[in-house]
């Protein structure tokens, strides 16, 4: 993160005596990245984070990887009111390599009966419809559609959600989240040209304490499987932390579009960066404004990475037949761009109101097994509507 937060109390100086009231030491624990390199936070427990009570048998859970042939691709939106019953049995997983996985979740239930910790990797939770809240023992974060709530790993925590539908989208990064590094100064403090600052994000702002005893579950994602600890406390025993590491919220609202005379091309929409991949912001804006510009972006290959575009507002002037809630999955090796008729239609458009996510990773790549039921088959040949749909084949199938 980029910015020094606290909330609670703690002693003066680090790693010293910080008592609770029984005269018994409270329990510190760093929590950070990198070895002691990274970024960090120091907690105080009221109880030893350590203190397990037991440990059930561990629960698959990864997803599956196809095989299919290259080709550009449409996903359409998951039918129906929801993926599954809980925040975690409702992720359906629809692409995946090595860097990240990218997810959808449409849960039923409101609250969760467990917490919840990814042990490798840090977590993007695009909120796309829905609001509520996250508590974790860095506190409680109010969260709203069109917000980003980045949670760093090791973190653990819980949602809860107000009524009305929820629709997610997750992607998991294996390596750290972090703002745009060319927005940056060398004391790490956003520029005059970042389409968002610190203003914009919005940190944990109480401490939620709960004392009670009993039998509290902590789920912790690692290697494939959802491992079950259990604990006499609650992990949200914390009286006070500081640092640089915890979870946050941006809204895409309030990021700010770059804009120039001719079309710009895509990093102006740069929200955050990983080792494997950036995330894109798409939100309204003008159109350029040379007197013989065009609006609609130029053909272009995709050399050293895979374009994910999710949409989630609007009318996207160079697609056509995509739904709000869909993917376009661009690969690297292929040329893409406009559909026919769209950039002509485009000249002397002034202004667009649609809201996208973009992802762009820098290894291939591949479709999930949940996503091959959502495959739009018409989507590769879109471009030339005199050749007839071809479905996408299995690699093994191929000649």
């Amino acid at each position: 993160m980029a910015y020094y937060h606290k909330l609670g109390t703690f002693p003066h100086k680090r790693h010293t005596q910080f008592r609770q009231p029984d005269g018994s030491l409270y329990h510190e624990q760093l929590v950070g990245t990198l070895g002691f390199s990274g970024v960090s936070s120091l907690l105080y427990h009221k109880n030893p984070p350590t203190k397990i009570t037991r440990i059930d048998e561990p629960i698959p859970y990864a997803p599956t990887k196809s095989n299919v042939q290259l080709a550009p691709y449409h996903l359409r939106p998951f039918k129906g009111e929801s993926t599954g019953q809980d925040y975690l049995s409702a992720r359906k997983t629809v692409l995946m390599n090595n860097d990240c996985v990218i997810s959808i979740c449409l849960p039923v239930e409101r609250e969760m009966t467990y917490f919840y910790k990814n042990a490798l990797a840090d977590e993007i939770v695009f909120i796309h419809e829905g609001s509520g809240e996250l508590l974790s023992q860095m506190g409680r974060l109010e969260v709203r559609a069109g917000d980003y709530v980045v949670i760093p790993r090791t973190i653990i925590h819980q949602w809860k959600w107000n009524e009305g539908p929820v629709r997610l989208l997750i992607t998991e990064s294996f390596s750290p989240v972090e703002t745009v590094r060319r927005y940056r100064n060398h004391f790490g403090q956003l520029l005059e040209h970042s389409p968002y600052c610190e203003r914009d994000i919005r940190a944990p702002h109480e401490l939620v304490m709960d004392d009670a005893p009993g039998d509290y579950l902590v789920q912790i994602k690692k290697e494939g499987f959802l491992h079950q600890y259990h604990y006499g406390f609650s992990p949200l025993d914390v009286v006070g932390w500081d640092g640089y590491f915890y979870p946050y919220a941006l809204s895409i609202h309030d990021f700010e579009p770059i804009t120039g005379r001719i079309h710009q091309p895509p990093p102006v929409h740069q929200t955050f960066e990983t080792q494997g991949f950036v995330v894109c912001s798409f939100v309204p804006r003008l159109f350029d404004y040379h007197p013989l510009a065009i609006p609609a972006p130029y053909n272009h290959s995709n050399v050293d990475s895979d374009e994910i575009l999710y949409y989630v507002e609007g009318n996207f002037m160079s697609r056509k037949g995509v739904d709000i809630g869909s993917f376009t999955i661009h690969p690297s090796g292929l040329p893409h761009g406009p559909h026919p008729g769209t950039v002509e239609a485009s000249i002397g458009k002034k202004e667009t109101h649609e809201l996208a996510v973009m992802i762009d990773t820098f290894k291939p790549l591949y479709l999930a097994v949940d996503a091959l039921e959502l495959l739009d088959q018409n989507y590769p040949m879109s471009w030339n509507p005199d050749v007839a749909p071809q479905a996408p084949r299995p690699a093994d199938m191929m000649d």
